[in-house]
């Protein structure tokens, strides 16, 4: 568990772990006060899907090479402590100070070298074999400006060679599914149901998930803000930021994209 210390220290190039100036992770911005603070202790719990973590580790593993690897919006640690434990230099961007006490108290929680504040603007310096955001978790960066500006940041960082990998809904499927009024089942277990609507508005380029949590004691109800652009729209951003398409899979197990696929993995270069 981080002390106190941990979290409000001064910013300073040996302090990793050093508060500093931003919005930090998007979400609380966009969907109201602190969803990420208010629900840390139950996010793993409640979202938490095997396969679809150990499918997203065994792609950022294989890309990564022998420089550190970062995450954008590391949180509780889902997907940075499985890459830690094969070994990689694992490195963070956060701003909920609750998500990140949630990882401190997990094994090897205390690894990961986390740097709090937006990751829009990248805070930290080096450079990265690996830059990625999993999760759909660039998306939440309230803006295009916001995104081209991570973007470049990004770009800024990249060591000869590395990846930045980016995942997503396609935004034709998320239109589809909305319109047809249905919830999808989030997760499902003798304990808790969870389920998720989604709401769109294409003049904004936004949909807004809203998560039930329904359990014994209780019925919850979170919020979350998504700006999306589409893959083309994506490829363009990169390209200004001087990033190019390596490869485009239909999901993190490796699967094709096709004009059917709801969903993608984008992985970027140094052009």
């Amino acid at each position: 568990m981080p002390t106190s210390q941990d979290l409000t220290a001064p910013a300073t190039a040996t302090n990793p772990d050093a508060a500093h100036t931003g919005n930090g992770h998007p979400a609380p911005a966009a969907c109201g006060p602190g969803y990420a603070d208010a629900h840390a202790a139950d996010y793993d719990r409640w979202f938490s899907k095997p396969g679809i973590t150990g499918a997203t580790v065994d792609t950022l593993a294989n890309l990564a090479g022998d420089a550190p690897v970062l995450e954008l919006g590391v949180g509780t640690g889902r997907i940075a402590l499985p890459l830690a434990e094969r070994g990689l230099d694992v490195h963070g961007v956060e701003a909920s100070h609750a998500m990140i006490r949630r990882l401190r108290e997990k094994p090897g929680g205390t690894r990961i070298k986390v740097t709090m504040g937006d990751f829009a603007d990248v805070p930290l310096t080096g450079t990265f074999s690996l830059v990625y955001a999993a999760g759909g978790t660039f998306f939440e960066l309230a803006d295009r400006e916001a995104k081209q500006r991570c973007l470049a940041a990004v770009a800024d960082r990249l060591a000869p060679g590395g990846a930045l990998v980016l995942d997503s809904h396609v935004p034709e499927a998320l239109a589809v599914a909305a319109a047809s009024g249905v919830p999808e089942v989030v997760s499902e277990t003798d304990e808790h149901l969870v389920l998720c609507h989604r709401r769109i508005d294409p003049s904004t380029q936004t949909y807004r998930s809203h998560y039930v949590i329904h359990e014994t004691d209780r019925t919850r109800h979170l919020r979350i803000h998504f700006h999306y652009v589409s893959p083309g729209e994506l490829d363009l951003m990169a390209e200004r930021a001087g990033l190019r398409l390596i490869q485009r899979q239909g999901n993190w197990a490796g699967g094709p994209f096709t004009k059917d696929s709801t969903y993608h993995v984008s992985v970027y270069g140094p052009r």
